[in-house]
C-alpha cells in the first residue's frame, strides 16, 4: 500500500484540529454509531480547557487505497519543540491560515521551521465562511511571507485550496460547489509524494515523540526511514554522539484512525510505535545493524525563560499535596525531560531548588499545572528571561508581537507596550480594527496580558513568537501596584476584608485560612503594605440604630496559575498545591523582609 506522510501546521485557533476532525470522519476513523467530540485530537484535559493543542499527535486514514499518516501539531510558539521534532517524520506540511486574519506570528514560526527543513508546503485557506473573509488577500500575504522567509523557487510555487473545516467542506476554487472534504484528500494525493520504501536496507528509525504505557513501558513513535523490523528482533540503539547499546523489540504498532494497531512487522515509509526499549530517548537511532550511521540529530531552539521550582516551605506545607519532598519533585522533573525536548533543568547543589528552563510562560505553566493535578505540592519563583553573552555584549530574547484591537483604544495599547520597551514596526487600521506589530523584549511581555485584557475589555487579541536575540535594553518598569501582605496567622473575616478592599482588589474570600507573609490582594499605591485581615469587629453592649454599616464585599479576583506567574515580583513566590494557588513573600515576617532589604 502507498503511504503519504503529512503534518498540519498553523497559528493558534486557525482550525488545524478541526480540519483533522473532518479528515478523520471522511477517512472512516469513526464508526457510524460513535459519538464524536469536536477537536477529538485534543485529548489532554489541559488542551480541552485551554482550547489549544499542546502535544503533537499521530493518526492515520485510508483513502483510495492509500494510507495517509496525519500529524496534528501545536500552534503555540511555546510548544515549538513538538513541531520541530515531528517535521522529521513527514514529507509535506499543510499550512492552515485563517481567511480573515492571514499569517500571524506562529504561522511565521511553524512555516520557517518547515522551509528550513526543505519541506514542500501546501496551503489551506480556512474559515472562508466568515463574513469578513478575504481569501485572495490572504493568499498574497502568505506568498509575501514565503518570500520573507527565504523559500526556494519550488517552495514559492505552493498549491492552495479553500476550506470550511467546521462544516467539513473543501473547494479548489471559490466558485466551486461546497459539498464535502474530498477535494482536500484528492489535493493531498496529488501533491504529496509517496513515502520512499527502502525495504532492502538495514532498519533505521528515529523516535520523534515518546509516550508511556503502564503495561508496555516507554513507547517510541517515529518514522521508519529504511528497512523492515519484526517483533522480538534484536536492535542497536545509537546516540547522536555515536555511542551504542542493544535492545529488543517487544511490540510493534502502526496507526489506524486514532488508535494504535498491533502488527508483527513494520517497514520503511510508515510512522510507527515501538515498545520494549526502556531507556530510549528522542533523537536516538534504532537500527537492526550495529554498523549503521546515526540519523541526523533533532535540533530544537534553546529555552528562553527560566524559573526556580522549590520545595514548599510555607506554614501550610504538606497539608494538601501527595508528593511534597525534593526527591519526588526531582524525580518527576527528570521523567519530564525524557519526553519534553524543549525543557532544560539545572539541578543545583541545594536539592530543594531546581532551575527549570522552558520555551515560554505557557510552556512552564502547563508543566506546573500537570504536576499540580498529579498531586505535587511546590512553590515557584518569578519567571526570568535567559540572557546570553554574544561577543562580550549581553543579549536577551526579542519577540514579534501582533495585536488586533478596536481603533479607539489603539493609543492605550501603544502606550502600554512602549513602556515595556516595545518598538512599533507596523500599524494598519481597517474596518474599525487596528493591527499593531511590535518587536519587544520577552521580559517586557511578562505580566502584560492581564493589563491588556483590562484595557481592551476582552475585545483585543495579542500573539507573540520569538524573533531574535537582541542587545539588552535595560530595566523595564512592570508592575504598578504593590501587595497587601497578611501580618497575622488565622482565618479572614468579612469585616476586615471590607475595610481593606478600599486599598485595592482582594484575592481571597472571607473565612479562608491564611498565614503571615501571604499576599491577599493588591495595594493601589504601589508599595507593599502589611495588614491584618483576621481582625473582627469590636463588639459592645451599646446598641445604636445608626452606627452599623452593612458589610458589602466586592467579589475577589480569582488567582489562576497564569495570573499568579504574571503578578509576582522577584521577592515573591507562587505556592502551588492540588487544592489552591497562593501568593506569598519570600521572607514571611516583616522583620525578615526589612533585614533582607538592609543587606541588599
Amino acid at each position: 500500500m502507498e503511504i503519504r506522510n503529512i503534518a498540519i501546521i498553523a497559528h493558534v485557533d486557525h482550525g488545524k484540529t478541526t480540519l483533522m476532525d473532518a479528515l478523520l470522519k471522511e477517512g472512516g476513523a469513526f464508526s457510524e454509531h460513535e459519538e464524536v467530540a469536536t477537536c477529538v485530537m485534543d485529548s489532554n484535559d489541559q488542551e480541552r480547557e485551554r482550547g489549544i493543542t499542546i502535544y503533537a499527535k499521530n493518526a492515520a486514514i485510508e483513502y483510495k487505497g492509500t494510507k495517509i499518516n496525519l500529524v496534528d501539531t501545536p500552534g503555540h510558539a511555546d510548544f515549538g519543540s513538538e513541531v520541530e521534532r515531528v517535521l522529521k517524520t513527514v514529507d509535506v506540511t499543510v499550512l492552515v491560515v485563517d481567511a480573515y486574519e492571514g499569517p500571524m506570528p506562529q504561522t511565521k514560526f511553524v512555516l520557517k521551521k518547515s522551509l528550513e527543513q526543505g519541506k514542500k508546503v501546501l496551503v489551506v485557506i480556512n474559515k472562508i465562511d466568515k463574513p469578513a473573509s478575504r481569501p485572495n488577500w490572504v493568499v498574497d500575504q502568505v506568498f509575501d511571507l514565503f518570500v520573507k522567509l527565504g523559500a526556494t523557487d519550488e517552495q514559492l510555487d505552493f498549491p492552495y485550496l479553500y476550506t470550511i473545516a467546521r462544516e467539513g467542506i473543501a473547494i479548489r476554487s471559490l466558485d466551486d460547489e461546497k459539498k464535502d472534504i474530498t477535494p482536500l484528500l484528492d489535493f493531498i494525493l496529488e501533491h504529496v509524494p509517496e513515502a520512499a520504501q527502502k525495504k532492502e536496507e538495514a532498519f533505521r528509525m528515529q523516535p520523534a515523540t515518546l509516550s508511556y504505557d503502564n503495561f508496555l513501558g516507554r513507547i517510541a513513535v517515529g518514522r521508519v526511514h529504511e528497512g523492515t523490523m519484526k517483533v522480538n528482533q534484536q536492535v542497536s540503539i545509537i546516540t547522536p554522539e555515536g555511542q551504542k547499546r542493544t535492545g529488543k523489540i517487544s511490540k510493534l504498532f502502526t496507526f489506524s484512525g486514532l488508535k494504535r494497531v498491533e502488527v508483527k512487522e513494520v517497514s520503511a515509509g510508515d510512522i510507527v510505535a515501538i515498545a520494549g526499549i526502556s531507556d530510549i530517548f528522542v533523537g536516538e537511532t534504532i537500527s537492526s545493524s550495529a554498523d549503521s550511521e546515526p540519523l541526523p540529530a533533532i535540533r530544537v531552539d534553546p529555552p528562553s525563560l527560566a524559573m526556580y521550582f522549590m520545595v514548599n516551605d510555607s506554614p501550610f506545607a504538606g497539608r494538601e499535596g501527595k508528593y511534597v519532598t525534593s526527591r519526588q519533585i526531582r524525580d518527576r522533573l527528570e521523567k519530564e525531560l525524557e519526553t519534553n525536548v524543549g525543557l532544560h533543568i539545572e539541578f543545583g547543589e541545594n536539592s530543594d531548588r531546581m532551575k527549570v528552563l522552558g520555551r515560554g510562560e505557557m510552556h512552564l505553566a502547563v508543566l506546573i499545572e500537570t504536576m499540580r493535578r498529579e498531586g505535587f505540592e511546590l512553590q515557584v519563583s518569578q519567571p526570568e528571561v535567559v540572557l546570553r553573552d554574544i561577543e562580550g555584549v549581553v543579549h536577551e530574547p526579542m519577540e514579534n508581537v501582533v495585536v488586533n484591537v478596536p481603533e479607539e483604544i489603539s493609543g492605550k495599547i501603544v502606550e502600554l507596550l512602549s513602556k515595556r520597551k516595545g518598538e512599533m514596526t507596523n500599524m494598519v487600521t481597517e474596518n474599525g480594527t487596528t493591527m499593531l506589530e511590535f518587536v519587544i523584549p520577552a521580559r517586557g511581555l511578562l505580566g502584560v496580558r492581564s493589563n491588556f485584557i483590562i484595557l481592551t475589555k476582552g475585545e483585543g487579541t495579542m500573539y507573540s513568537s520569538f524573533s531574535h536575540m537582541g542587545p539588552h535594553v535595560g530595566p523595564i518598569e512592570k508592575r504598578q501596584v504593590g501587595s497587601l501582605i497578611s501580618g497575622e496567622n488565622g482565618t479572614t473575616t468579612a469585616y476586615s476584608l471590607w475595610k481593606l478592599q478600599e486599598r485595592g482588589p482582594i484575592f481571597i474570600n472571607a473565612a479562608v485560612k491564611i498565614y503571615e507573609g501571604m499576599i491577599i490582594g493588591e495595594h493601589n499605591q504601589g508599595s507593599d503594605l502589611t495588614v491584618n485581615p483576621v481582625k473582627g469587629k469590636q463588639l459592645t453592649n451599646v446598641r445604636s440604630s445608626g452606627t452599623d454599616d452593612a458589610v458589602n464585599l466586592v467579589p475577589p479576583l480569582p488567582v489562576t496559575l497564569e495570573k499568579a506567574l504574571e503578578y509576582i515580583k522577584e521577592d515573591e513566590y507562587v505556592e502551588v498545591t492540588p487544592s489552591n494557588i497562593r501568593l506569598r513573600k519570600r521572607f514571611l515576617t516583616e522583620l525578615d523582609r526589612k533585614r533582607n532589604i538592609t543587606k541588599r
